[in-house]
């Protein structure tokens, strides 16, 4: 299993959000190419990176970072937040990104999505944010009608390859994952699944392990010391 360090951008800072609310931000650092490099040191070879404000506004005000870390750094960086065209998924893709996430774009724009993995193939994720069940779209501000396992089926027809799913009543309360969701995702599709949300401890590192997932989000538990980052990536191996 991969981990996948993150930064949420907002500002051109790096911040974390409780629960998705854009009211309960905290700052972590005003400069998050260090901490794309600390990750880097301490054995990471991924990077997950959200621009928080792209999210609710489909624009790409931190391009400038995002473009910093794919070409100071070897990471391979993948990007979500607000990517609704092609023309946007071309300006990461052009400044070195190595994997765009839809978000919102992928539930309410199919033609999109569809156009999207035939031109850009695994170059292209998706984003499965999930509120009571249900996809969350507009930075989690918005519940869709499609159901979780709705999507997913909807995904794998597309030819959509990786898939981030969060469960957002997790997302930055430290007190962790959704390790019965995860299970039985992994049992049921035959995608890359990457956990997101809640991963606040090695064990759940172990546990994520374990259900042979493609990949697990560390976030906030990053930031506040509470896993190891050098330790999560032996750990997931």
């Amino acid at each position: 299993m991969n981990i996948f360090p993150a930064i949420d951008l907002y500002a051109k800072k790096a911040v974390r959000l409780f629960k998705g609310d854009y009211n309960e931000m905290t700052v972590y650092s005003e400069n998050p190419i260090e901490i794309a490099r600390d990750f880097e040191a301490k054995g990471a070879r991924f990077i997950h990176m959200v621009d928080l404000e792209g999210a609710k506004d489909g624009t790409t005000p931190n391009l400038e970072i995002v473009a910093q870390v794919a070409s100071q750094t070897g990471l391979f960086v993948e990007i979500g937040g607000g990517i609704r065209s092609l023309e946007t998924l071309e300006k990461y893709f052009e400044c070195g990104v190595d994997r765009a996430i839809l978000g919102t774009s992928a539930v309410n724009d199919e033609e999109f999505l569809v156009k999207a993995v035939e031109k850009y193939g695994d170059k292209i994720a998706v984003g499965a944010d999930v509120k009571d069940g249900y996809i969350a779209i507009k930075g989690w501000l918005e519940k869709s009608s499609l159901t979780l396992s709705e999507f997913f089926e909807k995904m794998q027809k597309i030819g959509v390859k990786t898939i981030i799913c969060t469960d957002i009543s997790k997302d930055g309360a430290m007190r962790g994952t959704n390790l019965e969701m995860y299970r039985e995702l992994s049992q049921k599709y035959s995608l890359d699944i990457v956990a997101s949300g809640g991963v606040s401890t090695i064990n759940d590192v172990i546990e994520l392990r374990k259900m042979n997932l493609y990949g697990a989000i560390i976030g906030k538990a990053y930031y506040t010391g509470a896993i190891d980052l050098k330790e999560a990536i032996e750990v997931a191996k």
